[in-house]
């Protein structure tokens, strides 16, 4: 399918695979979809602009790359960095279209409907997209999908209204008259709102005089006399700033205009700089609108499809978005010269170049429109022309998930190990994602279509770099297919699935594909040589592992159901340490958690937990959120035959107590390389797996046995 995407390169109009529908979610054909004036150009300007002068815009990112640099080295940093720049980016927010598939959960809305999408994580101007059930509503019967795809923007403009709170008869100023300031003063005035209008451009102030605003500013500098002389001396009751400038004069203005206790609401972009002066003296009400309204920015709202009850939150961005397009079939707002200039999707470029010229006729919006597919079923596997040909005799593997640790970790990996591995296909959610990192490292195919994959007769095995709630399920289609799997840590989320993956290889794996979890660190040189040193051991150890993992927000999905929380989603790595060390099964486990006082901390953050292994060792790990971030990440001490081997943050290796092994390193090294050549070499040359079975299962069972106890009711994933 084709879709428009940004990169460092600038616009570009794609073919990348279609996406499927997801749980939760709707599949829409595109018929129609709005480019925003603003958001869109200032992101297509500023891919234009030199490295350095983008660096000097985010001073942020520029401390996160030195500090990198520090943690990871240069070498490692500038992988990272050029990974991002070669990714693309999608662009668009609204559009139209018609329903082709549900997914599970959406009962109320069925294929063959109209609908309006609205979002920048999903409403992405392409042929097809999968969008959240709560960004997706029906299109009236009297609005043209052209109309219906201003949506978004329909509902950013109605969001600022109501946090301006209007009532009937009340004068409103309008600062700026793009796209949103036009809709906003046509709402305006279908709630009963006298509208005086102000923009420099004066053909965007006749446009909107020929729509219903009823008076404008003379774009002379006493803005706040006008607004007092043609308000009677009262001054606004409220001021609507959709404009965008760098100045902050704009904002300082429009709190001049206001009457006594009035209102200002910002929606557009300009600088947060007031003046006591301007606010205090009158009580002016400064606010901020979001977006389409509640619900925006909330992933439990947009992605997880959790609604807000209409008796508390009346009008959420989903119940706005219906508001706008119900005033639009109903007539009371009209927008057919705002949707007059439209595009093919073929000719995005032009479209663009339309909005970025000069002059007075340039349009405020354009429509872009796209090809009817009939019942054609969308293409969710395309070829990658600038494919890198692999060797004979290599594992050939497909990528499913390419989210950052897949591209900045594992795939480069791939790629440089040319005698072990090819990459043969790179399968994502989103299409624009799947094929650019196939273009970037030289997959001959992008997907979005995982059973297409896995039925794929080139690929030998699968590697599983997806979100934590999809692995088991993954892990156990590609084995069902015949394909070997490497798989992310965690292997589960449950018992229930743990005991699923058991079963399917019994008592004896021998004959079936192979399987192995992404514990990394026994693979490093430091946990190998603590191995080798302890081999010989004449007496259990105690293994004292401390994890000074930092603080992680509440709201991340590490801590939801997509990741299952930090002690089965990250400890596991830690669990897999102890089994390796000691080769023995944990007879008796116990943990303690802090349980947190208000909503800061998670369950999972600040835990202590005990193992007593079958050989009669004992280990202790220490997980918590509490400390700083520049004290170092991991510790481990080892207690074996009067030595003591310390293990700092995988840079550092020392043995206390007799001669032993001693390592440093300028970076930490976690074993990711040599766990991906073992994986290889096992599949290729045969012999003993990597990890044993036993060893993956016995890890995430201790995880879950430790999640039952600092579980507050006790119970097992």
């Amino acid at each position: 399918m084709t879709q428009i995407l940004l990169s460092g390169g600038g616009l570009t109009v794609a073919d990348v695979p279609a996406p499927q529908v997801e749980p939760g979610a709707v599949l829409v054909r595109a018929s129609a979809s709005c480019i925003s004036v603003g958001t869109e150009l200032s992101g297509v300007k500023a891919s234009n602009l030199p490295l350095w002068k983008r660096a000097l815009r985010r001073p942020d990112q520029v401390r996160r790359v030195i500090e990198m640099v520090r943690a990871q080295g240069f070498a490692k940093t500038q992988e990272l960095v050029r990974s991002h720049l070669a990714q693309a980016q999608p662009l668009g927010y609204s559009l139209a279209g018609t329903v082709i598939a549900v997914g599970a959960g959406v009962d109320d809305i069925f294929p063959g409907d109209r609908v309006a999408c609205a979002g920048s994580q999903a409403a992405f101007h392409a042929e097809v997209v999968c969008v959240p059930r709560n960004l997706v509503v029906r299109t009236p019967d009297d609005v043209v999908d052209e109309a219906a795809a201003t949506v978004a923007l329909g509902a950013i403009a109605l969001h600022g209204i109501r946090r301006a709170e209007p009532t009937m008869g009340e004068t409103f100023v309008v600062v700026g008259l793009g796209i949103l300031g036009q809709l906003a003063v046509r709402l305006l005035k279908a709630s009963g709102i006298r509208t005086i209008g102000a923009d420099l451009n004066a053909a965007r102030v006749a446009q909107a005089r020929a729509q219903g605003l009823d008076l404008a500013l003379d774009g002379s500098d006493d803005a706040e006399q006008q607004v007092a002389r043609l308000t009677g001396g009262f001054g606004a009751d409220a001021v609507i700033i959709t404009a965008a400038t760098s100045s902050d004069e704009l904002l300082g203005s429009a709190l001049r205009m206001c009457r006594r206790k009035g209102r200002v609401v910002l929606v557009g972009d300009v600088p947060i700089a007031i003046d006591r002066a301007d606010i205090y003296a009158k009580e002016i009400d400064f606010r901020i609108s979001s977006s389409y309204g509640p619900g925006r920015y909330d992933r439990g709202y947009e992605e997880g499809g959790l609604d807000y009850p209409a008796g508390y939150v009346r009008w959420t961005e989903n119940r706005n978005m219906q508001a706008y397009l119900g005033l639009l079939a109903t007539g009371g707002v009209r927008i057919d010269d705002l949707v007059a200039t439209r595009y093919a999707i073929g000719d995005a470029k032009a479209a663009y170049a339309a909005l970025q010229a000069e002059g007075a006729d340039k349009p405020l919006s354009v429509i872009l429109t796209y090809p009817h597919g009939g019942d054609e079923k969308p293409v969710a596997r395309i070829a990658n022309p600038a494919l890198r040909t692999g060797r004979t005799g290599t594992l050939r593997v497909a990528m499913i998930g390419a989210g950052g640790f897949a591209k900045s970790t594992l795939l480069p990996i791939v790629k440089s190990e040319t005698g072990r591995f090819t990459l043969q296909s790179v399968c994502a959610r989103h299409g624009h994602n799947a094929s650019a990192v196939a273009r970037q490292f030289g997959a001959p195919e992008a997907a979005t279509d995982v059973d297409g994959v896995l039925a794929a007769p080139d690929v030998d095995a699968v590697m599983i770099a997806t979100r934590h709630h999809q692995h088991a399920d993954l892990v156990l289609r590609a084995l069902k297919a015949g394909k070997h799997v490497f798989v992310e840590k965690p292997l589960c989320l449950t018992t229930t699935q743990l005991d699923t993956i058991a079963a399917f290889y019994g008592d004896d794996p021998a004959g079936k594909p192979l399987l192995m979890t992404g514990f990394n660190r026994r693979f490093s040189r430091y946990a190998t040589a603590i191995a080798q040193a302890t081999a010989a051991r004449s007496n259990p150890m105690m293994i004292d592992y401390r994890i000074n993992a930092g603080y992680l927000p509440q709201d991340s999905w590490v801590h939801g159901a997509e990741g299952g929380g930090r002690n089965i989603g990250e400890a596991c790595h830690f669990y897999d340490l102890f089994v390796m060390l000691t080769g023995a099964k944990a007879d008796t486990i116990d943990a303690t958690s802090i349980q947190p006082h208000t909503g800061y901390y998670g369950r999972s953050d600040n835990f202590v937990a005990t193992f007593g292994f079958a050989d009669g060792s004992v280990g202790k790990l220490t997980y918590t959120a509490l400390g700083a971030s520049d004290f170092p990440k991991e510790q481990c001490e080892v207690y074996c035959d009067g030595r003591v081997y310390s293990l700092n943050d995988f840079k550092q290796l020392t043995a206390t107590g007799a001669n032993g092994p001693k390592l440093t390193t300028a970076t930490s090294e976690k074993g990711h390389r040599e766990e991906l050549k073992a994986f290889a070499d096992a599949i290729r040359k045969g012999g003993e797996w990597p990890i044993p079975l036993w060893q993956q299962l016995e890890a995430m069972r201790m995880a879950f046995a430790v999640e039952s106890r600092i579980t507050p009711k006790g119970t097992v994933p």
